[in-house]
């Protein structure tokens, strides 16, 4: 996983000379679930099509001139690894942090399902 490539592809988009911000998200296996116990890992499934439709939605938000996301899916996957990483470019601070909030958390709710496995 790579912020730099995710960052270039969006550099290359027409309305490039719109963007005055672009921000990343770059989740990673942490040691402990969010109830506390020890976590050795973790497996995430993702919905493809769920995914496309979710990004088409959230490219067409105003401000919004490009979202790229990369997700570790099916594979097993150990604390300190990258889980996902989002990345989302747009003319103003405001725009860019709602739309990278709103579509980060689709993507936890309606498109991934995260296995984890305790010590």
């Amino acid at each position: 996983m790579n912020a730099d490539k995710l960052i270039s592809k969006i550099k290359t988009h027409p309305a490039y000379d719109q963007v005055g911000m672009i921000l990343c998200h770059n989740g990673v296996v942490r040691g402990t679930s969010r109830d506390g116990r020890k976590v050795t890992g973790l497996r995430v499934a993702v919905d493809r099509e769920r995914l496309k439709r979710l990004l088409t939605e959230q490219r067409a938000r105003a401000g919004i001139m490009d979202i790229q996301v990369e997700i570790a899916a099916d594979t097993d996957l150990t604390i300190g690894d990258d889980v996902m990483m989002l990345v989302v470019a747009g003319d103003v601070r405001e725009n860019v942090i709602d739309a990278l909030t709103d579509t980060l958390n689709a993507i936890k709710t309606t498109v991934t399902a995260k296995t984890e496995y305790f010590a």
